[in-house]
């Protein structure tokens, strides 16, 4: 893999020194999300493939451009997973696009996001050199921890190389129960619920109906299902990767106005929005259809203790993410140019003009 690493720095150099845009991308499954893409492609597949897995340690290593299918794979002949549930969102998805983009699925309140099981990573900065952060154990505190700060930030940084991630045991027993709930309620339920001893894993709450995962010991999901009751859904699984993917019905809606991501405490109340909504991670999470104002779709987020974004369709123009705080903004272009100082790394991809 050397011969791909000098290549990597040749063009990055090259790029730095004529001040060309680089596009980082790996199967490109993730293409549409964040602002408009621009610069030539660096494809990260060309580095690819596991560097070492440890099942007894519950820690992977991969190179970045190793399709996430693949690792997926491994971890399940030994009955273990990535926990974070980390979208495809189509074929070509890779560990560097996970780490890039920082999205988890439905067991993220559970769990933990991507930037909790990022133990360490490798990079290659706007300068061609290769710096190394964390490491392949769990509890690494020398230094910044620079790989979680890397998670989310959508390549705008560096070149991922090597990323190793926690891994865990998949669950020995699973369920989820169905109950019909208004909003409202639906909302109350989860946060009392949140403060008990229950085995949940994953929440969903749309048109009137919560869905309830329940994950870990049989005894312990045998009892939470007697306590709790509701109707139990034969067809889980399904729904649940139907859900992470974004295949099910509500996703596939008209996107002229776009659908919003609410990031929000999970205490707060229904928001007073039109719209059509659906809510996850014990309602952290609400996903907004809506023909209201950006303006007020933000400022509606803001007051409830949490930020919008525009996750996907709708005019890009607006900014996909809340907008930042000055001193916030701040911070990240002062990161911004000291990994890449000509600025070439998906320019423009969090935020426009930089």
């Amino acid at each position: 893999m050397q011969t791909t690493l000098d290549n990597f720095r040749e063009r990055i150099l090259a790029a730095s020194a004529s001040g060309t845009a680089l596009q980082i991308q790996g199967g490109g499954s993730k293409h549409w999300y964040g602002q408009e893409v621009q610069g030539e492609v660096l494809d990260t597949r060309a580095y690819s493939g596991i560097l070492a897995y440890d099942p007894t340690e519950l820690v992977l290593t991969a190179r970045s451009g190793t399709s996430l299918t693949e690792i997926e794979t491994a971890l399940a002949a030994q009955n273990q997973m990535l926990a974070f549930e980390p979208p495809h969102w189509g074929t070509g998805a890779t560990i560097g696009g996970v780490v890039a983009a920082g999205l988890s699925g439905p067991r993220r309140p559970a769990v933990g996001a991507v930037r909790d099981f990022v133990l360490g990573v490798s990079l290659m900065n706007g300068q061609g050199q290769i710096l190394e952060f964390g490491g392949q154990v769990m509890k690494n505190v020398a230094g910044y921890d620079v790989s979680r700060l890397l998670t989310g930030s959508m390549g705008c940084l560096g070149l991922l190389l090597d990323i190793s991630v926690k891994v865990l045991p998949r669950p020995f027993a699973e369920t989820t129960l169905v109950f019909a709930l208004s909003e409202a309620d639906a909302l109350t339920r989860l946060n009392q619920w949140a403060g008990q001893a229950l085995p949940i894993s994953a929440s969903c709450w749309h048109v009137g109906r919560l869905m309830l995962r329940l994950s870990g010991a049989e005894a312990a999901v045998r009892a939470a299902r007697a306590r709790l009751g509701g109707e139990e859904m034969y067809d889980a699984t399904d729904f649940w990767t139907a859900l992470r993917e974004q295949t099910l019905d509500f996703f596939q809606q008209e996107e002229e106005h776009g659908l919003w991501r609410l990031s929000l405490p999970s205490t707060s109340l229904a928001l007073k929005l039109t719209g059509k909504t659906m809510i996850e991670w014990g309602g952290a999470q609400r996903w907004l259809y809506s023909t209201e104002k950006p303006e007020l779709i933000r400022l509606t987020a803001l007051a409830a203790g949490g930020h919008a974004s525009l996750f996907r369709g709708g005019d890009k123009s607006i900014g996909v993410f809340a907008p930042l705080s000055a001193p916030v903004e701040k911070i990240h272009k002062r990161l911004k140019n000291t990994f890449d100082p000509a600025g070439i790394f998906n320019p423009g991809r969090m935020y426009k003009g930089w």
